[in-house]
This record gives structure tokens, C-alpha cells and sequence, in this order.
């Protein structure tokens, strides 16, 4: 059992560092001395007076992913283990979120695959007024990752809303080279849908290196909860816009079906299963904050994503703004040599190159893998999952695989079978 504070009050923070009552302690403040970088405080003052529920969400997220990073894991595939999360989380209401900490840990669990305990302290009431933003509605507010799904579910929403009527994109980033992607899609957003008014808002929000004591802090690649902070900030900037939140990601990844007995660990994520995303929702309604979230291409492939994208607009405007994207697993790649490059040979690239054969749109994207060079073949024969994706395509999707994958209620589970076939029959055309 690991235990991990997250707290917003430098004194706190230095009295658990002397007292020695947590493993690690994280500390949220905007600039100076902090456990983050960013652009955002503990408040969201940026974002105008957010409904606390929200505020507390972004903090507990935060604090979920901080740990995540910070303890590492053990062995892979089948082997890869589940570790124990004893975390303390300063909110605005201790009482509300106790209630919850049960059901919080459960869905926190599902999505890292982990155990957690969740405790509430009282945080310290805002230190300075809010600033009063300006209100800003919008008809739907749109997660914009970089990725080619949330391209593609920006672009359709845009055009779906039509002349006169409003979207906000938010978008998060850690790594600096993901950043100028998103604004590409954003701005090639506005050509595509010049009638449409659009708002994007980036965040930075990371842990540093460096714990508050200079120490360095331990670094687990994994991070299979990126996604809950990206939500949160999501339904924050909503909450604010008076909107629900899209989160656009084709149904087959959303399943994401193991590739084989032995890739359950990391290899098999939960990052926008519609059972973490109902139960989330759920949970963000009954505690009092804004949590309406809705993925409207949960029974679409990646492929059918695209084509939707090349119906729109064309094929040769599809093909560029598609291939603008990045859906690798490994954007941050620098010891390859190339920040923000696609490797070609991860689950997300391999996907992603099968949707543009699959949807008879060119991919223009470069890949690692196709370079000459032979720089970097250390690189890809590291992370490539070619073989194990090919021997998954081949076998195929059986009923047993799909009773596997917790679905929520109301799924059927010949939706999904359905739905995890064609995918599959996506993939195979990669491969032939």
C-alpha cells in the first residue's frame, strides 16, 4: 500500500513532508514552488467561479494521475500487476466526496486496473476573488486531443451545429509536442466550418520531475489514467459553457479487446470505455457537479470515423486534415530521436494506418517505421505490437472475449461482438 497526499496549502504540504505519514506528497499551486507545471490553479480561476463538484473532480484527477506516474509497476502482460493507491485528496467538500469514496475507487480501479482508497480532508478556503470571466456559452464542448478520432468528432460536430451556433474545444498536453498539433486541427477547423464560432482552450498540467525536496520522483510509463484528467477539465470548461461534453472515440478502441491471454495488462486500457465513462457520469450527477458526457461514435470504427470525415468534406480535404493528426502511443518519444514523430508500430498507429486503408483515404502521415535510414530500428522493433496485432486479426473476436470486457448496462453484448468484428476486419486489411 502506497500512500500519497495531494494537498493546496504549502504549510500542509511541509508538515506531511516532516511528519513522514505519506510515501508522497504532491503540492498544486500555480508557479513557484510545486509538484506541477502549468497553466492552471488549484481554483480554475481562469476559468471563471466553476461548481465546486468540478473543481474538486480536476484535484482528485490530478492527484489519480500524479500517483499513477509516481509508482511503479511490475513485470508486463499477464504478469503486470495490480498496485495499492492509498490516496488523501484536499476538495471543498469532504463529507460529499466520502460518501462516494467507495464507488470513486471502484471506477478509478476499472480504469488503471489498480486498488484505491480515496480520503477527503478539508482544502483551504480561496485565498484571493475569483476572477469574474465573462460568460461564455457554447452549444457543446468538444475534448481535441490531437488524435485523429477527436479530429474527426470536432469536425463533425462543427459541422454539425452549422452557421451561427458555437463549440468549445479543450484541449490537455504534457508533453510541448502535442501542443502545435492541436492548434493545426483547430485552425483547420475553422476552414472547414468557417460559419461555425469556436473557442479553444489548451492546458498544460503535468508533475514535475522533481519532488518538493529536490528529490527525483519515480517514473511509470504507463498512466493508463491520463484520461480521467483530460475529462475533468472537460467537464470543467462545460460546466462553465453550459454544454454537454463530447468525447469522440470510434467504439472498437473504446472496447479495446485484449490482443491475446497474455496483453490484459498495459496493453489493454479503459481510457474511454463506456463503462468508466457511464460510471463517471453517473457518479459526477449524484455528487452535485456537471458530468453530462456523451460519445456519439461509441458504435462506429475508426474507419467508418474516417469516412464520415471524407463524406464531408472530400476525400482530398479529409486525407490532409486526418493525416495533420497524431494517434501515437509514443508522441513523446525523445530518446527516438524525433519529438512528436508516429512510430507506425503501436496499437493506436496501427489502428489509425488500417482506418485510412479500410476508408480508401490516403495517409499522408509519417512514420518512423517506413524511415531508411535505419536510425531508428532499436526503437521499433522495441515498441512495435505488429506480430501480436496480426495474430489477433487472424484469430478474431469470439462471444467468450466479448463477456469479458464489462460492459454497462443497456450494452448488448452482440452490439459489441458486432462492432469488435468489424474493427477486426479493419485490421485485416492492414495485414493482407
Amino acid at each position: 500500500m502506497t500512500r500519497l497526499l495531494l494537498t493546496i496549502s504549502e504549510a500542509d504540504a511541509n508538515a506531511a513532508l516532516e511528519s513522514s505519514a505519506f510515501d508522497e506528497v504532491f503540492f498544486w499551486t500555480r508557479g513557484g514552488r510545486s509538484t506541477f507545471v502549468g497553466t492552471l490553479d488549484p481554483h480554475l480561476s481562469t476559468l471563471g467561479v466553476v461548481n465546486p463538484r468540478n473543481i474538486d473532480l480536476v484535484r482528485i484527477a490530478l492527484a489519480v494521475l500524479a500517483s499513477d506516474r509516481s509508482v511503479l509497476r511490475e513485470g508486463g502482460g499477464s504478469s503486470w500487476n495490480a498496485r495499492e493507491f492509498d490516496l488523501t485528496v484536499q476538495v471543498t467538500d469532504p463529507d460529499a466526496w466520502a460518501m462516494q469514496a467507495d464507488r470513486l475507487g471502484r471506477i478509478i480501479g476499472f480504469l488503471s486496473g489498480d486498488r484505491w482508497t480515496f480520503r477527503f480532508t478539508q482544502a483551504p478556503p480561496v485565498g484571493e476573488t475569483r476572477l469574474l470571466v465573462d460568460e461564455q456559452r457554447h452549444d457543446r464542448t468538444v475534448l481535441l486531443s490531437g488524435g485523429a478520432d477527436s479530429a474527426a468528432g470536432a469536425l463533425a460536430s462543427a459541422l454539425e451545429l452549422g452557421e451561427g451556433r458555437s463549440q468549445s474545444l479543450v484541449s490537455h498536453f504534457s508533453s510541448t509536442a502535442i501542443s502545435p498539433v492541436q492548434q493545426r486541427v483547430a485552425k483547420a477547423i475553422e476552414g472547414l466550418a468557417p460559419g461555425v464560432q469556436q473557442a479553444h482552450r489548451q492546458f498544460r498540467l503535468s508533475r514535475r520531475a522533481k519532488r518538493l525536496d529536490t528529490t527525483w520522483f519515480r517514473d511509470e510509463p504507463s498512466t493508463r489514467s491520463r484520461s480521467l484528467l483530460f475529462l475533468a477539465l472537460g467537464l470543467a470548461v462545460a460546466e462553465r459553457a453550459g454544454s454537454p461534453l463530447w468525447i469522440a472515440e470510434n467504439g472498437f478502441a473504446s472496447l479495446n479487446p485484449p490482443l491475446g491471454p497474455d496483453r490484459r495488462g498495459s496493453l489493454s486500457t479503459h481510457t474511454t470505455h463506456p463503462r468508466f465513462l457511464h460510471e463517471l457520469a453517473d457518479l459526477m450527477k449524484d455528487v452535485g457537479g456537471h458530468g453530462l458526457i456523451e460519445n456519439p461514435f461509441a458504435t462506429l470504427t475508426k474507419g467508418d470515423m474516417f469516412r464520415r470525415v471524407a463524406n464531408a468534406v472530400g476525400v482530398d480535404a479529409a486525407s490532409t486534415y486526418l493525416s495533420e493528426t497524431n494517434s501515437c502511443s509514443h508522441t513523446d518519444a525523445r530518446f527516438s530521436g524525433v519529438v512528436g514523430a508516429s512510430c507506425g508500430v503501436c496499437f493506436g498507429c496501427l489502428v489509425r494506418r488500417a482506418a485510412f486503408v479500410a476508408s480508401e483515404v490516403p495517409d499522408k502521415t509519417t512514420y518512423l517505421v517506413n524511415d531508411t535510414s535505419g536510425r531508428f530500428d532499436a526503437f521499433i522493433q522495441q515498441k512495435s505490437v505488429v506480430e501480436p496485432m496480426r495474430d489477433f486479426a487472424d484469430r478474431g473476436i469470439r462471444l467468450r472475449d466479448v463477456m469479458a470486457m464489462s460492459l454497462p448496462p443497456g450494452y448488448a453484448a452482440q452490439d459489441a461482438l458486432a462492432l469488435t468484428q468489424r474493427g477486426v476486419e479493419e485490421l485485416r486489411s492492414l495485414f493482407t
